[in-house]
């Protein structure tokens, strides 16, 4: 069931935010003393910050180490690049696209920013953890990758790389001794931070790890699959998250905007979700923002009608009202007033 509040953004796309990685958890463990906690950040992550100029593209990079039994878990969430996670000791619970995972020392994980995820279930277990968070330019699997410039494969090492981040999203790997060895390097490198030499040792061990990354997947092939960087996957997954997300239902949609959003022409857009859902755009909009409003009217009796009716989407309460009573057969105060379960 969507909650009725909205929830945290999940990143930056134009002129629009989406949920991202809140932190907050991490945090107060940070700040109770409950790991010990070293990272570099560009952007809104937690850790020492680095100039603009240096590493751009090089949204997080870190690690922790928690111990005991630890309390508390990361919150689901999406990241603004490409999340590459080691788990060096310990072992803890990873849940990826509703899909639960035990992570074992020596583990690797990946995720790209479509993908809902969270350690923990919904506590972590204790263990040394470091994690790389890229940003390559994409937000939705049909867009083309863009590698940072201080990305220095070769040519065709990086195509190579890219096909199989984009053409398999198998979360879990195991890891290497080469990768290992650059997640220990870069904690290294991450704990001297400002020291002379740091800073070409972190360009170094970030490019080796990009091959050694590379080299273990080719180790671990898995089939590649063309239809997960499609248009329509793209619109799939956009349309599964505008159901359970009411602070995208609340935005003031038109078609264009819709299909702009996802990348794709308006026509196959249409055509895309007629197939998906048998309800062109804007009906599918309505339904989304219906069902959302239905559930608050009962979850929320002394909400006001009105205001679950403007915070649905609905820009007054009396279109709301017509809409509602020709989809669901009552008005809002007759159905907030029924005892039925709401699906």
């Amino acid at each position: 069931m969507a909650s009725a509040h909205p929830r945290p953004p999940i990143y930056h796309a134009g002129s629009k935010t989406y949920r991202i990685d809140s932190c907050r958890p991490q945090l107060a463990a940070v700040a109770a003393g409950k790991i010990k906690f070293h990272a570099l950040t560009h952007g809104h992550y937690p850790g020492r910050k680095l100039p603009a100029a240096l590493l751009p593209g090089l949204t997080g990079l870190g690690h922790w180490d928690a111990w005991g039994q630890p309390d508390w878990g990361l919150e689901d969430h999406r990241n603004e690049g490409i999340e590459i996670v080691w788990l060096e000791t310990g072992a803890m619970p990873f849940i990826v696209d509703g899909k639960k995972f035990t992570l074992q020392a020596g583990d690797l994980t990946i995720t790209r920013p479509w993908q809902l995820h969270r350690l923990g279930d919904p506590h972590l277990g204790p263990g040394r953890l470091h994690w790389l968070i890229l940003d390559v330019g994409v937000r939705r699997p049909n867009q083309p990758w863009r590698w940072p410039k201080w990305v220095q494969l070769d040519p065709a090492d990086l195509k190579e790389l890219t096909d199989k981040l984009r053409l398999n999203e198998h979360p879990v790997w195991r890891g290497t001794a080469e990768l290992a060895h650059n997640f220990s390097e870069l904690a290294r490198c991450v704990e001297r931070y400002g020291r002379e030499r740091v800073n070409s040792c972190l360009l170094i061990h970030l490019n080796h790890l990009l091959l050694s990354l590379l080299e273990a997947l080719r180790a671990q092939s898995r089939r590649a699959d063309p239809a997960l960087i499609s248009r329509r996957r793209t619109v799939d997954l956009f349309l599964k998250d505008l159901a359970a997300n009411p602070a995208g239902l609340a935005e003031l949609w038109s078609l264009p905007a819709l299909a702009a959003h996802c990348g794709v022409g308006l026509t196959q857009f249409v055509a895309h979700c007629r197939s998906l859902t048998n309800l062109s755009p804007m009906q599918y909009l309505i339904r989304c923002r219906l069902d959302h409003a239905a559930r608050r009217l009962r979850a929320e009796p002394e909400t006001a009608i009105t205001q679950i009716a403007l915070d649905s989407g609905f820009a007054t309460s009396q279109y709301f009202a017509t809409v509602f009573r020709r989809h669901l057969g009552c008005s809002p105060q007759r159905w907030r007033g029924k005892r039925m379960t709401v699906n």
